[in-house]
């Protein structure tokens, strides 16, 4: 069973102390992808571990809070990963099954290292990511941002082609492929 916290000062006094990132999960108790989380993705052995051991959980009501306002929340479940600053990286909408959560977790926490400039735990994360879960939804996202951070981190622009090449070659319909193509005038 996840722990979840209720109060955002000290989710983020935990992920600050334990040096975590924050899921934090908007829900409506008459949402039906509400209850398919918690029915199916969250019990899921694979998702509660990772959250456990990797994340600080924080769950919220959407009505009436000021939280959600804060958030411009306006569908559930909304999950939102943030760095223990508060600041959001990454926010998905609708209910995600199990072998899609954890994927975009870890792409969650990707963002989190690349937005704040630890480019070697953002590749560690995102390679994380493909090597686990390579056929999800956020891989070809993981692909791009992990050339993202690779580039970051050396300032060459080899890492960029190498990120379009394996986006052509694995992920050639993805948007992020396209978003990709530049990276071949380099």
């Amino acid at each position: 069973m996840i722990p979840w916290e209720t109060d955002i000062g000290k989710a983020l006094a935990r992920g600050a102390a334990e040096q975590r990132s924050i899921l934090l999960e908007f829900y409506s108790p008459e949402c039906i992808g509400c209850k398919q989380m918690d029915a199916v993705t969250f019990p899921d052995q694979a998702v509660s571990n990772f959250i456990i051991d990797r994340m600080v959980p924080l769950r919220a009501p959407v009505e009436g809070k000021a939280l959600a306002a804060d958030f411009r929340v306006g569908w559930t479940p909304t999950l939102i990963v943030l760095d223990y600053y508060g600041k959001e990286h990454q926010r998905t909408l609708g209910y995600l099954p199990p072998d899609e959560m954890v994927a975009s977790l870890l792409l969650g926490i990707g963002k989190v290292g690349l937005g704040n400039d630890q480019f070697n735990e953002a590749v560690l994360q995102f390679s994380t990511l493909l090597n686990g879960y390579p056929h999800s939804a956020c891989a070809p996202e993981a692909v791009y941002l992990r050339g993202v951070a690779r580039f970051k981190s050396s300032h060459s622009a080899t890492a960029l082609k190498e990120a379009y090449r394996q986006l052509l070659a694995e992920y050639p319909g993805s948007e992020w492929t396209r978003r990709a193509e530049p990276y071949t005038l380099l």
